[in-house]
This record gives C-alpha cells, structure tokens and sequence, in this order.
C-alpha cells in the first residue's frame, strides 16, 4: 500500500498520524494511568516520545509491518491512536489507547471494529489478537464487544518498571 489509509466510520476518522498532533498526543499520556494500563507508554511522557513514536509509526508503515492510526472526531481533532501490527503467520497485534476525556463514550470500540475489518478484508490477516494487564479489565471489555475472545492468561508476560505483570490474551479469526 503506498497510501496511507483513512478510515471513516460513523463518528471517527482513523488517519496517519501527524507533526500537528504531537502537542496533542504529548498533553494526553502525561496522565501517569496511561503508563500505569499500557505495556509501552513511559511515564512521564515527553515530546521526544511522541517524535519517536511518529517516526517509529512511519517506518512500520513504509516496512509493511504496521499501521497506527490517529483517532480523529469528525473536525480532524485527534483524540487518540489505534494501532495493528504484523505479527508474521497471518496474524496481526491490535493496540490501542485514547485521551481521557473521551473514555466511556465508545469511540475505542468503533475505532477497533473499523480496524479488525480492514485488517481482514484488506490485510487479509487470519487472527488478530490483543492483550492487556490484568488490572485494566475496561480494555478486555473492549475485545470482547468487537468479537474478541480470551484465549489464555499470561502470567509474569510483561517486564516493566522492574515488575512482573500477567496479561490477558484476545483474539479474532478471519472466519
């Protein structure tokens, strides 16, 4: 795909991210709860994070191995990022996280099932699967509303801050 992909659905627009939206990315994930409910959001959370994560974002894309989305409300204003990544064998990892100020109100779950569907259909992956640590159930409430299962608890799958966490394992077929 030479083109980054944008995706509508009925309240969001998934699109690349871009420079105009580090301030805003940088001013979400100060919150400590970001790094405290995610596997790779360092706390604190700086510009050259965001900058880093950009590029990171971009070369997965121009590699054919990702795509991170920027969640979008309808002005175009992002409000959080939403991500798939190749995982080899047909299978793809989806991440995803939004500010919050807009927890609560469904737009994760929207964003997913648009980016579930066209990893499917466009990517043409066969499973796709996403995990979360144990104390953060909202997020498997999120897996489960897009079709997602549990497959398996992880146990001391994450090392981070020096701690060990479980996490729980999602996933979807192409079926």
């Amino acid at each position: 795909m030479k083109k980054f992909p944008i995706i509508e659905t009925e309240r969001l627009i998934l699109s690349q991210l871009e420079e105009k939206d580090i301030p805003f990315i940088v001013e979400y994930l100060q919150h400590r709860i970001y790094s405290d409910l995610t596997s790779n959001i360092p706390y604190p959370y700086v510009e050259n994070d965001a900058r880093s994560w950009l590029e990171m974002s971009k070369e997965a894309f121009d590699n054919n191995t990702g795509y991170t989305f920027g969640i979008r409300n309808k002005d175009g204003h992002i409000i959080g990022a939403i991500g798939l990544h190749d995982r080899d064998d047909d299978k793809a990892e989806l991440g995803y996280w939004i500010g919050m100020s807009y927890w609560n109100k469904g737009y994760v779950t929207e964003a997913a099932k648009a980016v579930v569907d066209f990893g499917f259909n466009t990517l043409k992956f066969n499973k796709i699967f996403a995990t979360h640590f144990l104390h953060n159930p909202a997020s498997g409430r999120i897996m489960e509303k897009i079709g997602m299962e549990q497959e398996a608890v992880l146990k001391q799958e994450i090392k981070k801050d020096g701690e060990y966490f479980d996490i729980v394992r999602y996933s979807i077929f192409n079926d």
